[in-house]
């Protein structure tokens, strides 16, 4: 497994972004841009990404603003639009070194379906495929009616209040498996605390993907973990069904959460090797 070469791009604000990157193995297939949990960072999903890259797809998974190798601003990011703004600069740096006629594929992992959604809905035109690992669209934990009015003002105030704990501190909702509890618990690089404009962030991203009309045009891959205590299936499925035009929906029935800390992630993933092989005329 390799953990990738860790590569620096910059945002249109001149934030330095890290990412991990990988390149195709054999004949290129397309480019697959994942993106991560609110927690996580790309450091967790080396090992499905050395392997999306041995089936032919380049590989570029940045960290956040924000989060991961990113030391500026923990935790922070000012809008959504600017995380989605975040991504189409990757993309675009993806394509000039990899070429314009490849397919250019989304992976959101948990809080990063929220945002590979949004961009999907934005931007139709730039991503041909759209791939949801157990999308956190609708979770268990969210702000209350109190505090998502303690956001709205904090905005309109212009004020920024740092530091807020972000509420999944107990290893067990990722994973059932004790040595990747370890790995999280003992992670310097996850993120324990976002800003209140980071979470106002978070609230744009589900209004664009929660807007009258709001579709995304491209075939969508979506699976989820049916023991997972964060994401909220049944909701976030029903949500997906309502917003994508071509939808494949995959559910493994003792996954908890992260699907690249289940002991048998092979056919996880195999299954989503397959399915993106598929869509690029392949046999599955």
């Amino acid at each position: 497994m390799s953990e990738g070469r860790i590569c620096l791009y910059f945002a249109s604000d001149g934030y330095p972004i890290h990412f991990r990157r990988w390149d195709a193995e054999g004949e290129p297939r397309g480019i697959v841009l994942p993106v991560h949990g609110i927690q996580s960072h790309s450091g967790w999903y080396t090992w499905s990404c050395s392997l999306l890259a041995r089936n032919g797809f380049h590989v570029l998974a940045a960290d956040r603003r924000g989060s991961g190798l990113n030391g500026r601003r923990r935790g922070h990011a000012a809008h959504g639009e600017q995380l989605i703004h975040d991504l189409r600069a990757l993309r675009r740096r993806a394509l000039r070194e990899y070429g314009r006629d490849l397919p250019v594929i989304l992976q959101g992992v948990s809080w990063g379906g929220k945002l590979a959604a949004a961009t999907a809905i934005m931007f139709p035109a730039e991503f041909q495929r759209l791939v949801l690992l157990y999308p956190g669209l609708k979770t268990y934990l969210h702000p209350n009616w109190l505090q998502q009015k303690l956001l709205t003002l904090a905005r309109q105030l212009g004020k920024v209040r740092e530091h807020i704990p972000i509420p999944l501190q107990d290893s067990a909702l990722f994973t059932a498996d004790a040595s990747w509890r370890q790995f999280i618990e003992d992670d310097p690089l996850s993120l324990h605390t976002v800003t209140s404009e980071f979470l106002n962030a978070t609230r744009d991203l589900d209004a664009l993907i929660s807007q009258g009309g709001a579709a995304i045009l491209c075939p969508v891959l979506t699976m989820l973990a049916e023991q997972d205590r964060i994401v909220n299936n049944p909701l976030s499925e029903a949500l997906v069904r309502q917003i994508a035009l071509r939808l494949s929906v995959v559910h493994w029935p003792n996954a908890q959460h992260t699907l690249e800390f289940e002991s048998e992630r092979e056919p996880i993933f195999a299954r989503l090797v397959d399915w993106l092989l598929a869509a690029n005329g392949d046999e599955a």
